[in-house]
């Protein structure tokens, strides 16, 4: 029997056909069985499946040995033998076949039955796509080193699948620490198995020059090592508490008797990392980033700069002189050996976060903008951008820059990648002047960020077009990826924490660009097994069930169920970190008195999640103010400036006003701030109430002068959650709130026991009249 699954349905409808099916499944294997991510346009379960034996053989009807072999070491993984190639049809067979009725490059579709599998694609690329859902339906146990078996079931389907997005990409930093080539190997299979087409490499910054230039040798002699730096020293001390912020030891060594951290890719083994990504049908995109961060180069090539050395400026570090030839001719000395080495159309130039202070001191660039026409430095900065895109395209390449390269005027040919999120029209702008975009915006696609339990439901509800754009513009609208920057991240453990499972969301917005979410969790759910196998080190799912500062009045219980199969619960109440050796927290925990508890996860091979520090506090009811004429509304005062927390927010308003809700008016939501709203939360019962803070940057709200939740600091959005006992009636509300320039996110929530967060209702603000 057949069972057409509309896509949006495909795990609830299959459960309820198949459970009606005399040849019933097991309940709980519907959803195993077709835990694709990203899920296909569309797929029809069928019952039974199809077995791969050692007898099975692999039929070629194209040209696609590269294929075949990566599909014959999936299947000796899992069978323990290299199946044989032929070319009769038959049964007991996995066909590849030429469909050239596919118009995408990426489009194919794939039959499993029980006598044999086809798979049809118009290119090598859409085979090795079908390949990679063959290995997602193939059980876990067989990635990695897992036990080989006589025979394999692969679940009876039709699918017909193709992407959304042509640029489907993931970006990493090897500069600010250094990963090494089986890492990069490692990530290069990951993204292959979710479907991603494009690896973003960040080969050089301040911190460190990656990639060797033969012309250059310094540049990766000295420039690829440095002594310990202040985000190194940060690390050192998170790692007291966490392996995953350990300096690798491999990167470390001692010349002319210091200690330097460091690393690079010789081009040799630089070609073998793209041959293993073009295997995957993937392209690596490199990174030279200039003209600014450009330090690691400067300190070895000092005659780059305007000033003849390196430094650091107000907020950047000091740039490359786009006034002196010798510029350009080492520029174009770089770029020639990359543009040799990597077969990419596509090459990233950087063009971001430039300091511009030398060039507006030099007197060779006062020169060249008065013979130029240049009325200011953005336009300096593009005449640089401009010149090396020319050399470019006379390369047959074509420049990408990040969003700055739009600010001093750009040709239309350039590619813009846009991740600065504070500046919503830069997508808008350069799409409808015609360049192509990439969307990148820090949130929620900067992976860097500390992610929490909204990370992977942000990330994917993004969304990939920018409000505003017509048909035509929007179709300029290339893609997106997430981007991994590493000041924080010395670890190949701690890269793969931040981006998994994060990733996999995206690979769905980019691929499939459909929203089941709660679908797409369950699957997630599946995938757990196999990212173990595969030694991902992936943030474990969040616990539920408390807040980070709990209050409660007689008794309060903690109730923790741990989020999937397979994870042991351990607590501590001395102010240890839980290990394996801890108190398992099997049952609910009744809580009578004020405690600090350390709560963590732990996977059956001892790894631990997240540590969640739960304070429980014991507090009377807090009485109802005594105020009688109020109107609706919060008083809020801005205060403009930096402020490093709340705490520093300056003595005196430069603007108050009321408001109906914690919003911030548009007129003075823009760089660098302080809020302060000020008002009564009028509360319909006696009870428990619950606050969730979601702020970027830091923020702290009391209620009747009670600290609820402290979420201060210069942090990406970020939330946090506490408890207030209140009675019915009026209470003082205070919230305070800054933010440091880059783009603000601003939320609060509220839930009493036993319900999920909601919004606050705007009845509930009063002002005393």
């Amino acid at each position: 029997m057949k069972h057409l699954v509309p896509v949006a349905l495909a795990f609830m409808l299959a459960f309820v056909l198949l459970a009606c099916n005399d040849e019933k499944e097991p309940d709980a294997d519907v959803n195993k069985r077709y835990a694709l991510i990203p899920y296909p346009q569309t797929l029809a379960a069928h019952d039974g499946n199809f077995n791969i034996s050692e007898e099975t053989k692999i039929v070629t009807h194209g040209s696609f040995e590269p294929e075949v072999k990566l599909l014959q070491a999936l299947l000796k993984q899992a069978t323990g033998k290299t199946l044989t190639v032929g070319t009769d049809a038959g049964n007991n067979t996995i066909e590849l076949i030429t469909d050239t009725t596919l118009t995408h490059a990426e489009a194919y579709t794939l039959d499993v039955t029980n006598n044999n599998i086809k798979i049809k694609a118009k290119t090598g690329t859409g085979i090795f796509r079908a390949i990679e859902t063959l290995r997602q339906l193939l059980p876990a146990e067989f990635e990695g080193n897992g036990a080989a078996s006589s025979e394999v079931k692969v679940p009876n389907t039709s699918i017909t699948d193709y992407p959304k997005y042509d640029w489907r990409g993931m970006h990493l930093d090897v500069s600010r620490h250094f990963f090494s080539i089986d890492y990069l190997k490692k990530f290069i299979d990951l993204l292959a198995l979710y479907k991603f087409n494009k690896l973003h490499l960040h080969l050089t910054d301040d911190q460190g020059w990656r990639i060797e230039i033969k012309k250059y040798p310094k540049l990766t002699e000295n420039g690829a090592w440095r002594e310990f730096n202040n985000q190194d020293s940060v690390c050192m001390k998170r790692a007291k508490d966490n392996p995953d912020f350990v300096i690798d030891p491999k990167h470390i060594k001692q010349r002319d008797g210091k200690t330097v951290y460091g690393g690079f890719y010789t081009q040799e083994e630089m070609r073998g990392i793209i041959a293993f990504a073009a295997e995957r049908h993937i392209d690596i995109i490199p990174e030279i980033d200039m003209p600014g961060h450009m330090m690691a180069a400067i300190r070895e090539y000092p005659q780059l700069a305007c000033t003849g050395n390196a430094a650091w400026g107000k907020l950047f570090s000091t740039p490359i002189c786009p006034c002196n030839e010798e510029t350009y001719k080492f520029a174009e000395d770089v770029f020639t050996e990359i543009f040799e080495l990597f077969p990419s159309t596509y090459i990233h130039l950087g063009a971001d976060e430039v300091e511009k202070t030398t060039w507006g001191q030099s007197d060779a660039c006062k020169v060249l903008m008065k013979k130029e026409g240049l009325k200011d430095l953005n336009a300096l900065q593009s005449y640089f951008v401009k010149r090396m895109e020319k050399f470019f395209n006379a390369h047959g390449k074509k420049l990408i820059g990040w969003d700055e390269i739009l600010e001093g005027g750009v040709t239309p040919s350039a590619i813009v990648m846009y991740w600065r999120a504070w500046v919503p029209e830069a997508p808008i702008t350069a799409a409808r002047n015609g360049n192509k975009v990439i969307m990148t915006p820090g949130n929620p696609l900067y992976f860097d960020s500390q992610p929490d339990k909204h990370s992977v439901f942000n990330v994917y509800h993004f969304s990939t077009i920018p409000k505003g754009l017509d048909s035509l513009a929007a179709s300029n609208i290339m893609g997106a990826q997430a981007n991994t920057w590493t000041e924080y991240i010395p670890t190949e453990t701690r890269a793969d924490y931040m981006m998994m499972p994060r990733m996999t969301a995206l690979s769905e917005v980019l691929w499939t660009n459909r929203n089941q979410y709660d679908n797409y969790l369950t699957r997630l759910t599946y995938q757990y097994e196999r990212l173990d196998r595969l030694n991902v080190s992936y943030r474990l799912p969040d616990l539920d069930g408390f807040t980070e500062r709990n209050v409660f009045v007689d008794k309060a219980v903690l109730d923790v169920k741990p989020p999937v199969k397979g994870l042991a619960l351990h607590y501590t109440t001395d102010g240890t970190l839980p290990t394996l050796e801890s108190t398992t927290l099997s049952e609910p925990l009744t809580i009578n008195k004020p405690v600090t508890i350390k709560l963590a996860a732990f996977t059956k091979e001892g790894r631990r999640g997240d540590v969640y520090t739960i304070l429980y506090e014991q507090q009377n009811y807090s009485p109802a103010q005594g105020v009688k004429e109020v109107n609706n509304g919060l008083q809020l005062s801005f205060y403009e400036g930096f402020f490093k927390n709340t705490q520093k927010i300056k003595a005196d308003a430069d603007t108050t006003l009321t408001v109906a809700d914690i919003v911030v008016p548009e007129k003075i939501g823009k760089g660098s701030f302080g809020l302060k709203y000020r008002g009564y939360i009028d509360v319909p019962q006696q009870g428990i109430y619950n606050f969730y803070f979601t702020c970027d940057d830091g923020g702290v709200l009391r209620i009747d002068d009670r600290l609820v939740v402290d979420n201060d600091g210069m942090h990406a959005p970020l939330q946090k959650s506490g408890g207030v006992a209140l009675e019915k009636g009026p209470h003082r509300f205070e919230l305070d709130f800054v933010e440091g320039g880059g783009g603000f996110t601003l939320d609060l929530k509220y839930s009493l026991p036993g319900d999920k967060p909601a919004a606050i209702p705007a009845s509930w603000w009063k002002l005393v009249q």
